[in-house]
């Protein structure tokens, strides 16, 4: 690794499993001191955390709702006992899979709560930090936001919807904060397991890449990685799909 983060402070919402892991573990490589956070599954934080110290790295695991406002002001407040924030990544997210006429407002809800309402309350308050300091935004989105798919539109529709923010936001907060998005194809995390998806499916996410396989949380993360540090000091508003072709805008 090169070190490239290092001196930074980053916050990783949903940082204890998936893609959200491989950021926090990718950015503690390059040196920079990490704060996620985790909503169950203490043991696996703790492990994280111990893992990164073990390899000379800092992380700080934060139980945190982010759905909930007053847990996203705390989650603030306590990094900001650790120093200045420079880079925010909104990984935190829930998929449904389920037919439109099926779902339910409560289900509705509960999706928009997580991955939009969520990412607002934390970017908003990430903005307030950085936008005197400087800083890197990087939303989670998916390759789902531009095509659509059957049975998966209020997830869709929730990640559509932050495309618009990380635009948005780029535009507002130019030039010291530079807001980006990173908008995954089928990755090997639990999203893909039978909680989150049918068989049916699972069995499509391969054949919807060109190269014809799915991808490694690993191959999202460095991508996290190069927009955090130097590399990405000229790119803001855009989204960047590591999806193996699954799509091509």
């Amino acid at each position: 690794m090169s070190g490239q983060l290092e001196g930074k402070l980053a916050l990783v919402t949903g940082g204890s499993r998936g893609i959200g892991r491989a950021v926090v573990e990718s950015f503690a490589a390059e040196g920079a001191e990490v704060a996620f956070t985790y909503r169950s599954g203490s043991d696996e934080a703790k492990e994280i955390v111990s893992s990164i110290a073990v390899s000379g790295g800092k992380a700080h695991a934060i139980k945190a709702d982010i759905a909930d406002e007053k847990q996203i002001l705390s989650l603030f407040n306590q990094v900001d006992e650790l120093g200045q924030l420079d880079i925010l990544v909104n990984n935190a997210g829930v998929i449904l899979e389920k037919s439109l006429v099926e779902t339910t407002a409560e289900e509705f809800d509960w999706l928009m709560n997580i991955n939009l309402r969520g990412l607002f309350l934390c970017g908003r308050e990430g903005l307030r930090r950085m936008a005197g300091n400087g800083g890197r935004v990087i939303n989670i989105t998916s390759d789902l936001s531009f095509v659509g798919r059957e049975e998966f539109s209020v997830y869709c529709a929730s990640k559509g919807a932050i495309n618009a923010l990380t635009k948005s936001w780029a535009r507002e907060f130019a030039p010291n904060v530079l807001v980006n998005a990173i908008a995954p194809g089928p990755i090997d995390t639990d999203m893909l397991d039978l909680e989150h998806m049918s068989p049916e499916w699972q069995k499509k996410e391969k054949e919807l890449t060109v190269l014809k396989r799915i991808g490694k949380p690993q191959e999202a993360s460095s991508v996290a990685v190069f927009l955090a540090g130097p590399g990405g000091s000229y790119i803001t508003g855009q989204i960047i799909g590591p999806n193996g072709g699954s799509v091509m805008p």
